[in-house]
């Protein structure tokens, strides 16, 4: 890491959390390619050269760890423009009660309060400096309920709730907070996935049959560079929309969700999820095709 300060530069200053692989890393290369000071991060941090953008060492989950990394950033560069809250991890299909009170608050303090914890972190800056973005790294999920992704889908529904709440109280003082919801991404996602740690025999076929789908439907979804792009689109704007899809399906289930009648959507996803059949098993193709997650 370098430790010269920025002396006078007039680059804007970019904070991306989960930056060693996927949307995060694809975020921060974008924003560096578009002019912005961008640092990553990630618990591991990362060797200097290795990226377009430099890595910091930062772990969501610890009040600690977050206020050296947000006072390290603006010691070397004075202050913070653009905050990427990316970092994030899901728990493998499952039903909502194959997973403890633990992995349940788990989940939660990365996913959410791990996005409260930095928000809380740079914001005192931004509104001392007069300006500054935030963009949460949301899902489709968060406006569409995932059945054996309860709990990814409510950290996922917290940010949504959250960030809009929350663009409403900085937006007088020149703060703007953004979620940006992607839906299936060609990432690491499943790869980190944690087991459920309470396993039922009544869910065994549509957990079995989701973990077989899920590799194949994220293998099928967008590149992480579409991401990032909205992400610059969002950090740019000159007014900000406190949503943005990114890719074609997230688009389409935004448009479903917001304007189709509640009863139709109800419909389609107890039909992709088979939960009206004896078995409950999911189907395939109806998960394939609507994409619902990140």
């Amino acid at each position: 890491m370098k430790t010269e300060r920025n002396n006078g530069s007039k680059k804007r200053v970019a904070l991306v959390t989960g930056a060693s692989s996927g949307i995060g890393e694809a975020t921060a290369q974008r924003l560096a390619k578009a002019g912005y000071k961008v640092y990553g991060t990630s618990r591991r941090g990362g060797q200097a050269g290795q990226q377009s953008f430099e890595m910091l060492a930062l772990d969501v989950t610890s009040d600690a760890s977050v206020e050296a990394v947000v006072n390290e950033l603006l010691r070397l560069e004075g202050r913070i423009d653009l905050l990427v809250n990316n970092a994030g991890f899901g728990v493998a299909p499952a039903g909502a009660e194959e997973s403890s009170i633990e992995q349940a608050r788990a989940i939660f303090e990365t996913n959410f309060f791990g996005v409260v914890r930095m928000t809380r972190a740079v914001v005192p800056h931004m509104r001392r400096q007069g300006g500054g973005r935030i963009i949460n790294i949301g899902s489709v999920l968060g406006l569409l309920p995932m059945p054996y992704g309860a709990l990814y889908s409510a950290t996922k529904h917290a940010v949504e709730g959250y960030s809009e709440s929350l663009d409403h109280e900085l937006r007088t003082r020149g703060v703007r907070v953004s979620v940006v919801e992607p839906a299936f991404t060609k990432t690491k996602f499943d790869a980190n996935l944690l087991e459920p740690d309470s396993t039922l025999d009544e869910y065994r076929e549509a957990r079995a049959a989701l973990n077989e789908l899920l590799p194949k439907a994220i293998a099928n979804g967008d590149e992480p560079s579409v991401v990032a792009d909205v992400v610059l689109k969002a950090a740019n704007a000159a007014r900000p929309r406190i949503r943005y899809t990114a890719g074609v399906v997230a688009s389409r289930l935004g448009l479903l969700r917001r304007f189709a009648p509640s009863g139709l959507v109800d419909m389609g996803i107890r039909k992709d999820f088979g939960l009206d059949t004896p078995k409950s098993v999911p189907s395939a193709a109806g998960i394939v095709a609507r994409g619902d997650a990140t």
